[in-house]
């Protein structure tokens, strides 16, 4: 199976090849440029260096959030565009579980950060549901936005019953308030952080064939974005006076 994975949920966008589970080509780069503007270079360059075109592939997977609500839905456009043309299917991936699937610690359960901005970050829990040797992770909950410190106290209690890790590839949002949650609670224990990368296309497209495998599939009429939060026309949006 041919697969062509798009991340456009953060600066760190990228593209990937993957035959079957196996990466053949990926490229990204972190500019000031919005990676939602940049991603079509990206492509031509990648397709053009495989000797593909778009119709050779068997599926598309899209990291479908959460992320850059102009990202997001830049990426979710060019996905459901190119599987109405092509006849393709579509599978939907979280960008957490990519950065979940990424760990190299051996928690049972994995705690996948994203910086979300405004002050706030994204998390979810996972749960290793692997047998044998697998590797498949289950969500835990919702996916949930929160500032840094609701999120570590929300960890707190977790972490004294069971063995977690906190994965992330921009542990910065996270360190001044894990600084002060230990000062505050020396006793708690401290939770171990595994940086990973931030290239998540790769990822996207290995969950995407295994979604694949089990049938999870979307098209461009059911596709959608994860954003949890509200966007910034929303929030910003005032109703009109009462007359």
């Amino acid at each position: 199976m041919l697969i062509l994975a798009l991340d456009t949920s953060s600066p760190a966008g990228s593209i990937a090849v993957l035959r079957d589970e196996n990466v053949i080509g990926t490229v990204s780069t972190w500019t000031d440029e919005i990676y939602s503007s940049r991603i079509f270079r990206h492509l031509e360059f990648l397709l053009s260096e495989l000797s593909l075109g778009l119709d050779a592939f068997d599926l598309f997977a899209v990291a479908a959030g959460p992320g850059s609500f102009t990202g997001l839905r830049v990426g979710l456009a060019a996905v459901k565009g190119w599987a109405e043309v092509y006849r393709k299917p579509i599978a939907a991936v979280s960008a957490l579980e990519a950065v979940a699937a990424q760990s190299h610690s051996p928690a049972p359960l994995l705690v996948p950060v994203l910086d979300a901005r405004r002050g706030q970050v994204y998390f979810g829990l996972y749960r290793r549901a692997g047998a044998h040797g697998e590797s498949a992770l289950a969500l835990e909950g919702e996916e949930c936005v929160m500032t840094p410190e609701e999120f570590l106290g929300t960890l707190q209690s977790r972490a004294a019953s069971s063995d977690l890790a906190i994965v992330t590839p921009v542990p910065e949002p996270l360190v001044g308030a894990m600084s002060r949650c230990e000062t505050a609670h020396p006793s708690a224990g401290r939770i171990s952080v595994d940086r990973v990368s931030a290239v998540l296309a790769p990822q996207v497209g290995q969950l995407g064939y295994q979604k694949a495998q089990r049938g999870e599939l979307a098209d461009p009429l059911t596709l959608d974005a994860n954003y949890i939060r509200r966007s910034d026309a929303e929030l910003h949006w005032k109703r009109p006076p009462e007359s």
